[in-house]
């Protein structure tokens, strides 16, 4: 069945290219919204979807890209086991192949490590037709770049994600989550303070004068930690936890602009107005501002002036530029992997910042 799902796939990225037309790859569409405006006729991964291997033992996991997240997060918790990037769905339709491609993170991302920590190996469709393979079972590099890992946050612009292998990990025994009453400074400092010393940390939260925090580990570990760190213990905290991942929580609620300042988790109050969050051990900063040119620009140097940058995640004026403009280093870093996997800009064009044209 799939793989007639992928020829039927293919078949449509050649009529498409022969035609001239460019195509946007799309999944569940939980995260349509993420990025720049999506271009081009639609690419339905869906149907290439399955379980295609799962070691319990090896910690390993590889899915074709429409496989509903549900369904790898079902058959990990069977084995105790999880993704530990902790991916947003965003919706019930959300696949893995979008998870891996937007490299978005959940609470958990700041102690654990991000999706490309956890690509092993991909199978990928590229602009010209080929299918090639990467890392896992088949060790192949092209132009020189680990392929695997760079494919996350891609944002589909290098080509079809067709297949990933995951490194998976073992639930944790036992969990706790704390709950301080601090200031913006005061929980900056001491997130950095216990972020430096041997504790189970797995998520925090700041918002509005109160800091939760999680502990994720061996029994002893947290119970340690617990009495350690003191606060007020919140019991059933894991609906908390998940709508921090899924952006449920009020502070997401309503259309002002969303921005996320991913900043180095010692910096300082960032001096801007708008209401304000954080996450990652201060390294995540979230901004509810506008998005008009004056606005963008002010938080843009705000973000570079302590050393990290801002992107335009949810809502506002996108033709100021969802991300951060690139350096021309980068730029043409970026320009030469495209050239490699999608020369002719086939796959979700300007998807990641805007198209020049000619």
């Amino acid at each position: 069945m799939n793989g007639a799902a992928l020829d039927q796939l293919i078949d449509y990225f050649q009529q498409r290219v022969r035609a001239g037309r460019p195509l946007r790859i799309r999944g569940g569409g939980t995260k349509d919204w993420y990025g720049q405006q999506p271009q081009g006729d639609v690419l339905d991964v869906r149907g290439h979807a399955g379980i295609v291997d799962y070691e319990p033992t090896e910690l390993v996991i590889t899915a074709r890209c429409g496989t509903p997240l549900a369904d790898i997060e079902v058959a990990l918790a069977e084995r105790h086991q999880m993704l530990a990037f902790e991916p947003p769905h965003f919706g019930p339709g959300a696949t893995v192949g979008g998870a891996v491609a937007s490299g978005l993170c959940g609470p958990r991302r700041a102690t654990s490590g991000a999706v490309r920590d956890f690509v092993l190996g991909a199978q990928l469709l590229d602009g010209k037709g080929d299918v090639l393979a990467f890392g896992g079972r088949v060790m192949k590099n092209v132009a020189g770049y680990d392929v695997s890992r760079m494919l996350a946050g891609s944002l589909g612009t290098l080509g079809v994600i067709l297949e990933v292998s995951l490194k998976v990990l073992p639930r944790p025994v036992a969990a706790a989550t704390l709950r301080f009453e601090l200031g913006e400074l005061d929980a900056i400092r001491r997130l950095n303070e216990w972020g430096g010393r041997p504790l189970p940390l797995s998520g925090s939260w700041w918002c509005g004068g109160v800091l939760m925090l999680r502990l994720s580990g061996a029994e002893a570990a947290v119970s340690a930690a617990r009495r350690l760190l003191g606060g007020e213990a919140v019991p059933d905290a894991d609906a908390f936890w998940a709508a921090v991942r899924e952006q449920r929580l009020p502070f997401f609620a309503g259309d002002e602009a969303l921005w996320r300042l991913s900043l180095p988790s010692t910096s300082g109050a960032i001096g801007l107005e708008g209401a304000q969050a954080i996450e990652w051990g201060g390294a995540q900063r979230w901004l509810r501002a506008g998005s008009g040119a004056a606005t963008a620009q002010a938080i843009r140097r705000a973000a570079q002036a302590c050393g990290g940058h801002a992107t335009l995640f949810r809502d506002g004026d996108k033709a100021v530029g969802v991300f951060q403009p690139l350096t021309p280093a980068l730029e043409a870093i970026q320009a030469r992997m495209q050239d490699a996997f999608d020369p002719q800009r086939i796959f979700n064009r300007g998807r990641m910042f805007p198209q020049r044209e000619g």
